[in-house]
């Protein structure tokens, strides 16, 4: 293998090294899992120090070109293209076709506001005419700190809360760095995660958010970042309350830990927004996402928090995209602003909460315990996650399968995530095939 390295070798210094290996690997001289020998092998068959082979492999792994597995040593990584997204495509990839599809996630299109009011503030509003233009438009961060938790010292604008955590995964996390993540989670979490070659470490929650007891192993284990919703968490429904919050900000007083918020529900959340940055602002990045309430394709979210981390955010995404388009960023501005708009997301708010609430009702009156208080998703308990979908998918009904939310699939009580918030009526035939699903394969108790 050193011999395979060695003929692609170009000049004897880290950055050589590493660009070997990429060659070799692209190549497929270097296929994923091969073992790579140990460092001062190579240095001395290559006549290279300890150290230029150490950070030839730092970069790598960085890269995710190699990955690291403690004393067993480094591999060729797995490409990343064969990886990424997997959960959330186990989640969302069914190429059935429903007649009611509530595998999905996203918000009911008929419930978005119209765009007009936006668009009429864009016309009126002066063009960008510079890549030098500042990344955030003023009157759009002014309108969205009025409404914010807490004052974060700096706030900007990404594309999406997905595209938010992306690039602070990519700042501030490391191969092999250990996050505290709730379980079970968005999918794409863990996926953006296992891309990073990051070690998620499980924190379960309660009716009241985060649990601190599991928090606290996971910081003692060596987490140093911890990556939460504190609201209509997805897949549950769970929301942080204020005592809780406090409780957890009590654990991760005095630690090192990063914590990143995902708040995905601006608009059509019933619950207020609770934020750790109200007691450890130093620490935490809020994210904000506009796209459940406003549009799926109006790809914007806030991020607030410390300025050198959004400084830092900011100078990273100038390699990339630069920054959101300023155009979309004054029809969001519209879009808040706008009395009409208004109206129609407090009423998309209000009947996203009248349609959860009827089918929890009739869930739990049929003896089906489901959870939560807030936004358009459920997480139902079921006795085989495999026949609650097929049971559902007889009926024309589609669902997410529970496991890819999970950390501890298999071992943990099976689930499947239905998106409430698509139900458009009182379809209790809906609930029936729901109850129907959740004892297929056995019997449920009352």
């Amino acid at each position: 293998m050193i011999q395979l390295i060695a003929a692609q070798l170009s000049e004897p210094t880290s950055r050589g090294l590493a660009d070997a290996v990429g060659r070799a690997v692209a190549a497929g001289s270097l296929t994923a899992g091969t073992k790579l020998p140990p460092i001062r092998q190579v240095a001395d068959q290559l006549a290279l120090s300890p150290t230029t082979v150490s950070s030839a492999w730092a970069a790598l792994r960085r890269a995710g070109t190699i990955r690291t597995d403690g004393r067993r040593g480094s591999f060729i990584a797995e490409p990343r293209g064969g990886l990424a997204g997997r959960r959330y495509q186990h989640a969302i990839g069914s190429p059935v076709q429903f007649a009611l599809d509530l595998s999905t996630g996203v918000p009911d299109p008929h419930l978005l506001p119209s765009l007009a009011a936006g668009v009429r503030a864009m016309g009126e509003a002066p063009a960008p005419h510079s890549y030098l233009d500042d990344p955030v438009v003023p009157e759009l961060a002014d309108c969205i700190r009025s409404t914010w938790s807490y004052s974060p010292e700096r706030l900007t604008i990404v594309d999406g809360a997905t595209d938010g955590l992306e690039s602070i995964l990519r700042l501030l996390g490391s191969y092999g760095a250990r996050v505290a993540v709730e379980n079970p989670a968005f999918p794409p979490f863990l996926d953006l995660l296992d891309q990073g070659g990051m070690q998620p470490i499980p924190v379960g929650f309660d009716t009241h958010g985060p649990l601190p007891g599991q928090l606290a192993t996971a910081v003692d284990a060596g987490a140093s970042i911890f990556i939460y919703q504190p609201r209509g968490q997805n897949p549950t429904g769970v929301s942080l309350t204020a005592a809780r919050a406090a409780e957890l900000a009590y654990v991760l007083s005095g630690t090192a830990v990063t914590v990143i918020e995902d708040d995905s529900l601006d608009g059509i959340a019933a619950g207020a927004a609770i934020s750790l940055g109200t007691h450890l602002p130093g620490q935490v990045l809020h994210l904000r996402s506009f796209s459940k309430a406003y549009g799926p394709d109006l790809r914007i979210a806030a991020v607030g928090g410390p300025a050198r981390w959004i400084v830092a955010l900011e100078r990273q995404r100038q390699l990339g995209q630069g920054w959101t388009s300023r155009l979309l960023q004054r029809l969001l501005l519209g879009l808040l602003t706008s009395p009409t708009s208004q109206h129609e997301v407090a009423a998309a708010r209000d009947t996203y909460a009248e349609r959860r609430r009827h089918l929890v009702e009739s869930l739990r009156s049929a003896g089906v315990a489901v959870g939560g208080d807030d936004g358009i998703n459920l997480w139902v308990p079921v006795l085989d996650e495999v026949a609650a979908l097929q049971s559902l998918a007889a009926g024309g009904i589609g669902a997410a399968p529970g496991s890819p939310f999970q950390l501890d699939a298999p071992a943990a009580p099976q689930h499947i995530r239905v998106t409430v918030g698509l139900v458009s009526e009182r379809r209790e035939d809906v609930a029936r095939a729901l109850v129907a699903a959740a004892t297929a394969g056995g019997l449920i108790s009352r």
